[in-house]
C-alpha cells in the first residue's frame, strides 16, 4: 500500500512539473502600444487596446494571443473622420465595439514568428495571419508586425471608392513580464 501512495505522489508531482513547463510566459501589455493603419485616403491609429500574452519562443504550442481593439477608439487626426469611421456605414461601432483576435498556432518563420488565429472585425470572423517579431529588452519585450487587411473581406464600407481596399497596419506592442 504504500509503494502505491508513494507512486501515486511521484506521478502527481511530474505530471505537475510537466504542466509547469507547458506554460508559456505570461506577458503584459505596456501602456505604450501603437495599433496604426493606413491607406491612400485615411491613417490612424486605435488608442485603446487589450488582451492576453502567452508567448515563449522555446514553447511556441503553449504559446497564445487573444487580444481586442475598441473600435470607438478609433483617431485618424480629423474629428468628422472619426465620426465617420464609427458610423454603421464603415465599422458601426456601436453594434461591433470590438476588432478581436484570437490564436490558434503560432511557428516560427525565418528571423521571426507567424501567428494565425481568427480575426474578427464588423461581425465577420476569418482565419488570418499575421507575421511579427518579437525583441526582448531586459525584463520586457516587444512584438512588431505589418501586415495588410482587405476591408472588403470585414464589409468595411463600399467596394471600390475612394479608399483603397487594403489597408496598411502596424503594430509595436511592447511588454513586461507578468
Amino acid at each position: 500500500m504504500k509503494r502505491l501512495v508513494i507512486f501515486s505522489s511521484t506521478l502527481l508531482l511530474t505530471a505537475a512539473v510537466f504542466a509547469f513547463a507547458a506554460l508559456a510566459q505570461a506577458w503584459n501589455i505596456s501602456g505604450k502600444y501603437n495599433i496604426a493603419f493606413s491607406t491612400n485616403e485615411a491613417s490612424g491609429i486605435f488608442k485603446t487596446f487589450k488582451g492576453t500574452i502567452a508567448f515563449d519562443e522555446a514553447n511556441l504550442a503553449a504559446s497564445n494571443f487573444s487580444v481586442s481593439v475598441d473600435v470607438a477608439s478609433i483617431n485618424t487626426g480629423n474629428a468628422l473622420m472619426n465620426k465617420h469611421a464609427k458610423s454603421d456605414e464603415w465599422f458601426d461601432a456601436a453594434k461591433y465595439p470590438e476588432i478581436k483576435y484570437t490564436s490558434k498556432k503560432i511557428v516560427k518563420a525565418g528571423a521571426g514568428y507567424q501567428v494565425t488565429g481568427d480575426l474578427e472585425i464588423h461581425g465577420v470572423k476569418k482565419e488570418f495571419t499575421i507575421p511579427f517579431t518579437f525583441k526582448r529588452a531586459g525584463n520586457g519585450a516587444t512584438f512588431d508586425g505589418t501586415f495588410k487587411v482587405n476591408r472588403n473581406d470585414f464589409h468595411i464600407g463600399k467596394p471600390g471608392g475612394d479608399v483603397a481596399d487594403m489597408v496598411n497596419v502596424t503594430i509595436a506592442v511592447p511588454v513586461v513580464k507578468g
